[in-house]
């Protein structure tokens, strides 16, 4: 061995004893680092913002909301008091008096006569279940809010507690127009309740909590973000929803869309959906609006809203430019109403009423609800643009009338003979009581078609001006071309209303 070695060169048997001792090395380790359990890697964890829990306000406030079923008095079908007391033939009590069977089973004791139903106050109510929906309470002693369109028709409520409880409560007052009404619970026990959120604080993007009684099923909670503020969804001059996307479905009307403090921000109200069930689109009406009138139902049981008693509609970039009116915003009367505070206080078809008390109108929709908020016999200050002019009028508000107490205007006259408009693709013809001109064609495609106008319409005034046929109209269209206007407007009746309509000049 010793002689082998001898003649094995030097480098090479340094070479294999460093790789003989590494070896042994590693194996060494290898045996001191094994334990004869498998090496496993650590389990994953990612360190990220959580998403808020809703747990603590959902706690908080649950027992504050309730659901609210309705029943009302169904007056059941009448059948002459005969009953056939037929079982199994179903369809007896729908034929007519003077059927052969019915007059068979009449004759020959088929049948027998029902006790006649009492009528008036010896009539017994005939309750049956019509809807259901959410509320909640805003004091201890019992009130609860829910959406008018939940109770409204109703002849009794009851009101089921978080923990299953069932309370009557009676109707203190509603309001349609806000779709919001007031239930009372009396019963001996401390309610728990919430309050309402100053909303003007909400921005989009903030979380909210929806909780109701969806389809029936008793408390539910929903979670999302408010995606939009100031929603008109064509629900009543007084729109200004909060758009949110957490899941709410028929059953939640009336119920609360909380803030994370717990706080109403919002009364869930409508939903935006074509199959009826969630597509994350719902609305709210705005605590701010929720809190006035609710507060007013408990002490009056009604709404007092002011009127000023006028027609309006926007002002489009055309009216303003025919009008010479440096903006389009505001509000355009199309008329002022009979016995009206408007008409009493002077104001006419064609002014744009573009501040309230030296505060801007944006809107239609902003004169609407600035007035409405205001008490009836208040004096307002009313701006208006009248003849290319800024002028102020001082109004005194009236009641704002029930819906069916509000007056219309007289129905268009029967027209004569045609005349062409042909910068606007009108014929008209002359009114037969020579109040303004009726519209008997429209040219397809022209400008007036694009705007609505349709045969049959009467154009009443050019610019504020009264016309009674196509000459005066022309010579209308023609100054206004001379002062340099690119449009001109019409004030157009139909069906008994009135809406104005900006054309252009720059054809024909």
């Amino acid at each position: 061995m010793s002689t082998r070695n001898s003649n094995t060169p030097l480098r090479t048997r340094l070479l294999a004893a460093a790789a003989s001792v590494a070896i042994a090395t590693t194996m060494g380790a290898g045996v001191a680092a094994y334990t004869g359990q498998p090496a496993l890697a650590d389990a994953v964890r990612v360190t990220a913002p959580q998403v808020p829990s809703f747990a603590d306000v959902v706690e908080k406030v649950s027992p504050a909301v309730v659901s609210v079923r309705v029943k009302s008095d169904i007056q059941p079908a009448s059948n002459d008091g005969f009953s056939f007391g037929m079982p199994g033939m179903p369809g007896f009590d729908q034929l007519p008096d003077d059927h052969p069977l019915k007059r068979f089973f009449r004759d020959f004791g088929g049948g027998r006569k029902a006790p006649a139903e009492p009528q008036g106050k010896n009539r017994k109510p005939h309750l049956r279940p019509t809807s259901q929906g959410s509320g909640f309470f805003i004091s201890a002693d019992g009130y609860l809010v829910t959406n008018n369109h939940v109770v409204s028709d109703g002849a009794a409520f009851t009101v089921v507690m978080d923990n299953g409880d069932e309370l009557d409560a009676k109707l203190v007052g509603t309001d349609p127009r806000t779709d919001l009404a007031v239930l009372k619970v009396d019963d001996d026990r401390e309610f728990t309740y919430v309050d309402f959120a100053d909303d003007s604080k909400v921005r989009v993007g903030d979380w909210v909590v929806a909780v109701g009684n969806p389809f029936g099923l008793g408390g539910s909670v929903t979670a999302g973000i408010i995606s939009a503020r100031g929603r008109d969804i064509g629900a009543g001059p007084y729109d200004d929803f909060i758009q949110i996307d957490a899941a709410v479905n028929r059953g939640n009307s009336g119920g609360p869309a909380f803030n994370l403090e717990g706080q109403v921000i919002g009364i869930n109200t409508a939903i935006f959906s074509p199959s009826g069930g969630n597509v994350g689109i719902a609305f709210a009406i705005p605590s701010s609006i929720a809190k006035q009138v609710v507060m007013d139902l408990i002490d009056d049981g009604q709404i007092e809203r002011g009127w000023l008693g006028v027609q309006i509609q926007p002002v489009t970039k055309d009216i303003a430019e025919s009008l010479g009116l440096a903006e389009a915003s505001g509000a355009l009367v199309s008329e002022p109403q009979d016995d009206s505070p408007a008409k009493k206080a002077g104001l006419k078809a064609g002014d744009i009423i573009t501040a309230v008390n030296d505060e801007k109108v944006d809107t239609p929709r902003d004169l609407a609800r600035r007035i409405g908020g205001m008490q009836p016999g208040t004096k307002v200050a009313v701006q208006v643009w009248r003849n290319g002019e800024s002028m102020s009028m001082e109004v005194t508000l009236g009641l704002l009338p029930k819906p069916d107490q509000l007056a219309g205007t007289p129905a268009p006259s029967t027209p004569g003979e045609p005349a062409s408009l042909d910068g606007f693709g009108l014929k008209v013809t002359r009114a037969d009581d020579g109040r303004g001109v009726v519209v008997t064609d429209v040219e397809p495609g022209s400008d007036a078609e694009e705007r609505g106008i349709q045969a049959g319409d009467v154009i009443v005034a050019v610019n504020s001006t009264p016309v009674s046929d196509a000459k005066a109209i022309e010579a209308i269209v023609e100054d206004a071309a001379k002062a340099g206007r690119k449009a001109v407007l019409l004030q157009v009746e139909r069906n008994s209303t009135n809406r104005f309509v900006a054309l252009p000049v720059t054809r024909g």
